[in-house]
């Protein structure tokens, strides 16, 4: 029981905590997560070179939210349309709430907490039952990272945890899982690529085709360019891997994604992205397509 408040709390600090710690600071304290990014005033926006800074500050922040265990609290909200999917045949709609908040330890360490609570609705994994809305199970991935990169690369490596936050039993497992996770990145110019993998196992649970039991493998590799401007292009597949599961185990998706970082009112900086990925292997009851948008607030 300790252990299950423990996770709790871990999770709502994850999603409270990017409105808590923009909420703390006192009214005179200076702003120093995004203040080397942005030109030193308003009024020098006028000043030769003043738009090319500006570019290159939404450029190398845009960088910054490739990475996935960077220093940056921020909150995004990715949703995943899968088309064709699941025994209905029909569409499923995922809307995934990724609130990530750095711990700084001291000056050489960081513990970057990630947390996925899936929100869905539209065809479910039950072949006579459709479920308008529900959550998913959640899961919360505590990493540690160095502060600042060796060579262009960056690592992260901890576990990751399986809430059981299912309101129906056709979104998944009433069961708590854990495994280990890790993230390896390498950035070089305009590129930011790396690799992020985790197999979280069930505690306990039931075998079978309709068992609670799971075994789940997450590989993501993820590769974007940056043109400058804000705009990117590149391509983050999420393949994975259920090995308790009867038949076709891998999900296998191929496309890619673009987007753009802007400042809304020409402070508040929001990453937006969408992209098409087509499932070239899946099992029976797997999607054929999947339409990804995202929007990224930065606190």
């Amino acid at each position: 029981m300790r252990a299950g408040r423990l996770f709790l709390a871990v999770v709502i600090t994850a999603i409270i905590g990017p409105f808590a710690h923009a909420q703390s600071l006192p009214p005179d304290a200076p702003v120093v997560q995004l203040g080397s990014l942005d030109p030193p005033a308003v009024a020098s926006m006028d000043a030769p070179g003043a738009d090319a800074a500006a570019d290159d500050s939404a450029t190398e922040l845009a960088k910054k939210l490739q990475n996935p265990i960077g220093n940056l609290t921020v909150a995004p909200f990715q949703n995943n349309t899968n088309f064709n999917a699941l025994p209905h045949g029909g569409t499923q709609n995922i809307l995934n709430v990724q609130p990530v908040v750095p711990i700084h330890l001291n000056p050489e360490w960081n513990v970057i907490v990630r947390t996925i609570l899936p929100l869905e609705w539209g065809s479910t994994y039950q072949r006579t039952q459709h479920v308008p809305f529900g959550v998913s199970p959640t899961t919360v991935a505590i990493a540690l990272s160095p502060e600042n990169p060796t060579h262009g690369w960056v690592w992260g490596v901890g576990p990751i945890v399986q809430l059981p936050t299912i309101t129906n039993k056709a979104l998944g497992s009433n069961i708590w899982g854990l495994g280990p996770s890790m993230v390896v990145l390498h950035t070089s110019g305009r590129i930011v690529a790396g690799l992020s993998v985790n197999n979280i196992f069930s505690q306990g649970g039931t075998s079978g085709p309709l068992g609670t039991a799971y075994s789940l493998l997450t590989i993501n590799p993820f590769f974007n360019y940056n043109f400058g401007e804000g705009w990117f292009l590149g391509t983050a597949p999420i393949a994975t891997a259920t090995w308790l599961s009867g038949g076709e185990k891998w999900t296998l998706p191929v496309g890619g994604q673009f987007g753009r970082l802007i400042k809304i009112a020409g402070r508040l900086p929001v990453n937006l992205l969408t992209g098409v990925y087509y499932n070239a292997l899946r099992p029976g009851s797997g999607a054929t397509w999947e339409w990804r948008t995202q929007v990224t607030f930065v606190f």
